[in-house]
């Protein structure tokens, strides 16, 4: 059979794709995308610019733009969020780690000994990234890392098993419930804190995020309060509790650790001025 005797569609080249792509996108977010479906660093892509694309790489693209235009985010898309040095695996079972979290590691970490043996809890740990943190930072720290979600202590422990950390512990049960009987040298904790009557949750990202990881009682305080009232309880004496909350949420936070005999209360603020992580010191 002889040749057709009009030529075939091109196929689209790196660059002209990814310009029609950034149209009503995030120029950055399309890069991610596309790298994540050709499976290269986003780094490749400035080099590969003339590299012709073939069909399917085309089709699932366009299938990952239309739903990052339909709001659902770019972690639970590309399955991957970066945290602290590492790159977690992220699923819709669990909150999407955010740079600011990194603030409440930066704090634990001064507060643990160095190159000695200590314990350590995370509460509500969903992809595990401030249990990892910690872990791969203090090597002679043992981490325990709970969650109510089993799915999400899935995700964690895959996570920790990618970067190789065996000095964690995964827990199913709600917040101190699996601590049962043991004493920390530190408790760290970047529970649900948002309002449910918070007109944000139908907004962006935070539609898409686990609820239970989100919302927590007409103030946005329930889990806190639990885990300022029972935290004690597990910290050895002069342990540390260290809670992750909202920009508003201060003051209330403090007065919560007070009430619960800590010491050394205080909340220290992020990059933004915004309070962001509280902080308090068991007696004895």
């Amino acid at each position: 059979m002889a040749a057709p005797d009009y030529p075939c569609d091109p196929m689209p080249r790196l660059d002209a794709l990814l310009r029609d792509a950034r149209t009503g996108l995030d120029p950055g977010e399309a890069e991610l995308l596309l790298a994540h479906v050709l499976g290269r660093p986003r780094s490749w892509l400035y080099a590969h610019g003339d590299d012709e694309i073939g069909e399917a790489v085309v089709a699932r693209f366009a299938q990952l733009l239309a739903r990052r235009k339909a709001g659902e985010p770019v972690a639970y898309l590309t399955g991957r969020r970066g945290f602290w040095r590492f790159d977690l695996q992220v699923e819709p079972a669990t909150l999407i780690p955010r740079p600011e979290t990194e603030l409440l590691v930066e704090l634990a970490l001064g507060r643990l000994p160095v190159s000695v043996p200590c314990r350590v809890a995370d509460l509500g740990t969903g992809s595990g990234a401030i249990a990892l943190a910690l872990a791969h930072e203090r090597p002679d720290a043992h981490v325990v890392a709970t969650d109510a979600s089993a799915g999400a202590l899935e995700v964690a422990s895959a996570n920790a098993r990618a970067l190789g950390l065996d000095n964690v512990t995964f827990r199913l049960g709600d917040w101190l419930a699996p601590l049962a009987g043991e004493r920390y040298e530190l408790i760290a904790s970047n529970p649900p804190y948002i309002r449910d009557d918070d007109p944000h949750l139908g907004r962006g990202d935070l539609r898409f995020e686990p609820s239970s990881a989100l919302v927590s009682g007409c103030d946005g305080l329930d889990a806190i309060r639990v885990i300022a009232r029972e935290a004690p309880a597990h910290l050895s004496p002069r342990g540390w509790l260290l809670v992750e909350h909202g920009w508003d949420q201060g003051e209330a936070v403090r007065a919560l650790f007070e009430d619960a005999g800590l010491h050394e209360v205080e909340t220290v603020r992020d990059l933004e001025a915004r309070d962001r992580v509280t902080l308090g010191r068991n007696g004895g």
